[in-house]
């Protein structure tokens, strides 16, 4: 069969490689076109459109780059329609995906979601259109089972968290040598540093994580790079801080990490499956936080506070993130009781999320429903 699988940012082209991966060893004659990234062109998939293209941060961001993202969409309407696949698969991404849902419906594709958009958390009404123009919803978060079915009618399939999958099937050197090999002290505990995988994020992000670096000095602090951008972006970072830098290894990182601060988004939940302790930090353009704000009616914006449905790890959002609370935030989580508390709320988490698999099921289901 012919699959064209949309993705638009850093995880959706992790979680986007592993459903190739999946959908390559129940369907060998697979063809399968997509939009992602690096990850998802090493599994088998032909490159459309890379993400980087397509990843703007934020409602002022978009607005800005809104001549582009019409470009995409149409690019995208042109070449499914050439490609003529048996079944699109979005991957969250909902701003660009739904729209091309919409399309792709009305001229009679086959429509998959795999990992919902968060209406969840804002814009719930786009319900309708969810269930207009997707005919599989494959979601990875227990809680949004219920909000599908029970508060809204629309059956879906829970498969798991792809993360766990994710996780174990990487590779990982051993500590001695991923500590040698990126030019780390040999001894002295980390704390890892995520900054996000935008470019504008972590510009925002990165220097008040590394304001606090002076009053730990017993810790190393190590940058995550992210695989979007090169290493010379961080370059003026590293110079004016004695902090280490890897890139790509992100999971190595965090395996072997004592403590991290980290970027809300995926990393949160990353982090927390690897038994980190964590800082989750967040600030934005003023204006796009505003009107997020207005129209986000969650509690928490972690998805490890979101499936627990408690303050598991410390959020620090926009004016809340200072360089005088993330020092107070870390020292917690170093050592102590509230350090312990995490750990232990992290095996529940586990728990929750369900077991192995999440990849293989989805695509079963997706091959199922062609």
């Amino acid at each position: 069969m012919k699959y064209y699988i949309i993705a638009g940012e850093a995880s959706g082209d992790l979680h986007g490689s592993n459903l190739i991966k999946a959908i390559r060893q129940k369907d060998a004659s697979a063809q399968i076109r997509c939009w992602g990234g690096d990850l998802m062109e090493q599994a088998g998939g032909t490159l459309a459109k890379h993400y980087k293209d397509m990843a703007f941060m934020g409602f002022l961001e978009v607005i800005k780059n809104i001549p582009t993202i019409f470009k995409n969409i149409s690019f995208c309407k042109e070449d499914i329609g050439k490609f003529n696949p048996d079944v699109i698969v979005f991957i969250d991404f909902s701003g660009f995906n739904l729209r091309i849902a919409k399309w792709a419906k009305a001229n009679g594709f086959k429509t998959n979601y795999y990992i919902s958009p968060q209406i969840w958390a804002s814009r719930e009404g786009r319900i309708k259109n969810i269930k207009r123009d997707i005919d599989q919803m494959h979601v990875i978060l227990p809680f949004e089972k219920d909000f599908y079915e029970k508060k809204h009618g629309y059956p879906v399939h829970f498969v798991g968290h792809p993360l766990i999958d994710a996780i174990e099937n990487t590779d990982i050197p051993e500590e001695r040598d991923f500590r040698l090999q990126n030019s780390l002290d040999s001894d002295k505990p980390i704390i890892a540093l995520l900054p996000g995988s935008r470019k504008q994020e972590v510009q925002k992000m990165l220097a008040v994580m590394l304001s606090v670096t002076k009053d730990f000095p017993l810790y190393q602090f190590v940058i995550a790079g992210a695989p979007s951008l090169p290493q010379d972006f961080y370059s003026s970072y590293l110079k004016e801080n004695k902090v280490g830098y890897v890139s790509n290894q992100t999971y190595a990182l965090l395996k072997y990490s004592h403590a991290a601060l980290v970027t809300s988004g995926t990393a949160t939940l990353e982090t927390a499956l690897f038994g980190i302790p964590q800082v989750v930090c967040y600030k934005g353009n003023w204006i796009s936080y505003q009107i997020a704000k207005r129209i986000i009616t969650l509690d928490y914006i972690s998805l490890v506070n979101l499936i627990m449905d408690k303050e598991v790890v410390k959020e620090l959002i926009q004016n809340d993130l200072t360089t005088a609370n993330l020092k107070q935030e870390l020292g917690k989580i170093v050592e102590g009781p509230k350090r312990e508390a995490i750990l232990n709320d992290y095996q529940m988490l586990r728990k929750k999320l369900g077991g192995k698999g999440a990849s293989q099921l989805a695509a079963q289901l997706i091959i199922e429903n062609a």
